[in-house]
């Protein structure tokens, strides 16, 4: 929500100076009468270019009073020196905004299938989860969809985004995900038995993930087969976790998918 300072000033008084703030590299800042908020990639003489998350630029006129700084009415002046430079990101590659404050957690909500799915999208998306308010919870399973989706009421104001393991054609997935029908609940999947498999074998030093037999337990058959703790699958995950620093650790198939389901949430 935008912070705005009263100005009830009579017109016969001078309004209190503000501060002036030299608009140094990656220094985020909102455009007050755009609403733009965005890091500072390039300051010129009168002006300044500002990058929003999504890397649209947009340049603003150095006017007096022209930004808000953390809720605060600022004049931006030109650094000493105003090249451009390249901002920081994210581990999920937008752009990102350290003094922005969590947003307020919207109504909207995105579910995936367990602990493993939900931690692994916090370790990337977390910074652009908490600017736009999206709360990540997990199923337990995917086969109870249908009565978690009843249960939550989905809406215009309140989207369900639903990320499945495993869903190809002709799985038990993709026959719950189809019994789900609503304009406000987006399901989507990746082709992956487990979200291990979405963290790219190279990371973790290993040629590919190995097959396991239908039947048997996935994780298990995987860790017996590259010779990690089968009797700890929880601690395996962890130290799998650990090795994912970027979404550049991630399969395309993974990445895109959440993407999407952090647009269709977040809409309006």
């Amino acid at each position: 929500m935008r912070s705005y300072e009263p100005d009830l000033t009579p017109p016969w008084k001078k309004r209190a100076p503000v501060p002036e703030v030299p608009a140094d590299p990656d220094l985020v800042v909102e455009e007050v009468s755009t609403g733009f908020c965005g890091a500072v990639i390039r300051c010129e003489a009168g002006t300044v270019t500002l990058e929003d998350r999504f890397g649209k630029h947009r340049v603003f006129p150095l006017e007096p009073r022209g930004f808000l700084l953390e809720g605060r009415t600022v004049t931006l002046v030109r650094p000493a020196s105003g090249g451009p430079v390249r901002p920081a990101r994210t581990a999920s590659g937008s752009l990102a905004v350290p003094t922005a404050r969590a947003r307020v957690a919207r109504a909207g909500r995105i579910y995936v299938e367990g602990r493993h799915d939900a931690e692994l999208v916090e370790r990337v998306w977390g910074d652009d989860l908490r600017i736009e308010g999206v709360v990540v919870e997990y199923l337990e399973g995917v086969d109870h969809l249908p009565d978690v989706v009843a249960a939550f009421g989905p809406g215009p104001d309140a989207r369900l985004g639903v990320l499945v393991d495993h869903l190809v054609p002709g799985s038990k997935e993709s026959r719950i995900a189809a019994a789900v029908a609503s304009p406000d609940v987006l399901v989507v999947g990746h082709p992956y038995i487990d979200v291990w498999q979405a963290v790219k074998p190279s990371v973790l030093g290993i040629p590919a993930w190995p097959e396991v037999p239908r039947g048997q337990d996935w994780k298990t058959g995987v860790c017996r087969a590259l010779g990690w703790p089968a009797d700890n699958t929880g601690a395996v995950w962890q130290a799998v976790l650990k090795r994912v620093t970027s979404y550049k650790d991630l399969e395309p198939e993974l990445l895109g998918r959440v993407e999407h389901l952090i647009d269709f949430v977040t809409v309006g």
